[in-house]
């Protein structure tokens, strides 16, 4: 749930400092510095235990552990950031249970059509698809444009193309398919109600990390609303709106109302609102660091800010939530629904997931 923005926050984020870019960390992992942070969702919406068994919480519980545990378990052995996210959110594209890749929802039409973007904090570069109907696994396709680095995002037939020239699996329109997601469909034009109502919360995974040299990555996927016409476009493939990474503030995947999440621009706003945070850091430390003054983007900070950009979202009438990792290993979650799938492991020994608002 939204938490309020605290006095920290408030008075870094007034002060017009100057940005000052950094070099881009190296590519080799320092296996010296152990420090690294991960974090996921699986969605944000109306959750609530009285509304799921026991059994499908557990379910869902266990689903989230494993995609968190296999994200850790690359970043524990010095892998990359974005080896990290790209781990995670592939097993979550492949799991029935979220709204990505396998279990995605149809479209008016009765189709799945999938969006997913990835970026890498070293350099900003990014990539993303949108619309693609027949990519088994749509984070492979956006990391494959990233590498390419001719375009940034790559919508529909053109998508398909160009994963067919670089040999990306494929799967027949049924391996999308599940009777949960059909009768969500049905229910919304029989009951001429909205995808919320039918669908319960906003389906998105997502992953944010930070490695052991220092680099942070972003990476989301889904498959969008339940009944979206005229080749909608949410936040999730929108690099800045749904997923954005840079080593001088954050990485930052949302899941939420993507027309809001666009308009508020909340992946890079958050990130930009910790930065100018960061470079005022610097400037207290070039100063004389005041006896007990906070120079660093703690969890603290960095819930605050996340918090304040949803707080926006909110008040123009949109719901979701974010999951953030720093620089400093913060890794936080931040959602204004009653609850949201999410999990977070750190070096420190950090290892959690929860659903509901008062976990």
């Amino acid at each position: 749930m939204i938490r309020s923005l605290t006095a920290i926050a408030l008075g870094l984020l007034t002060l017009p400092i100057p940005v000052t870019a950094s070099a881009a960390a190296p590519e080799t992992v320092a296996h010296e510095e152990a420090a690294w942070s991960f974090a996921i969702h699986g969605g944000a919406g109306t959750l609530s235990r009285e509304n799921m068994t026991p059994e499908r919480e557990a379910e869902y519980e266990a689903a989230l552990q494993g995609a968190l545990d296999a994200g850790a378990a690359v970043l524990r052995a010095g892998g990359s950031a974005m080896d990290a996210v790209e781990t995670a959110i592939l097993l979550m594209e492949d799991d029935p249970k979220f709204n990505a890749g396998r279990g995605a929802v149809f479209t008016w039409e009765g189709t799945n059509e999938l969006d997913a973007a990835v970026m890498d904090g070293r350099d900003r570069s990014a990539g993303a698809v949108t619309g693609v109907t027949s990519i088994k696994n749509p984070i492979l396709l956006a990391r494959a444009v990233m590498r390419d680095g001719r375009h940034v995002f790559l919508s529909g037939a053109g998508a398909e193309e160009f994963a067919r020239e670089r040999q990306i699996e494929t799967a027949e329109p049924a391996w999308f398919q599940t009777e949960a997601r059909r009768e969500a469909l049905e229910r919304m034009k029989a009951d001429r109600v909205s995808a919320y109502d039918v669908d319960r919360k906003f389906g998105t995974v997502g992953a944010v990390a930070l490695d052991q040299a220092g680099n942070l990555a972003a990476g989301t996927s889904t498959g969008g609303m339940t009944g979206k016409r005229w080749g909608r476009i949410g936040d999730a493939p929108v690099i800045g709106a749904g997923t954005y990474a840079d080593n001088r503030s954050c990485a930052v995947s949302a899941t939420g109302a993507g027309e809001y999440f666009i308009r508020v621009g909340v992946a890079q706003e958050i990130c930009t609102r910790l930065r100018l945070a960061g470079n005022t850091a610097l400037a207290e430390f070039a100063n004389g660091v005041p006896e007990g003054g906070e120079t660093m983007l703690t969890e603290k900070l960095v819930e605050g800010v996340a918090d304040a950009v949803l707080a926006e979202v909110e008040e123009l009438g949109g719901d979701g939530g974010v999951i953030v990792v720093a620089p400093s290993g913060a890794a936080v979650f931040s959602f204004n629904t009653s609850g949201m799938y999410r999990g977070r492991a750190t070096s420190e020994g950090v290892n959690e997931v929860a659903i509901f608002a008062e976990e």
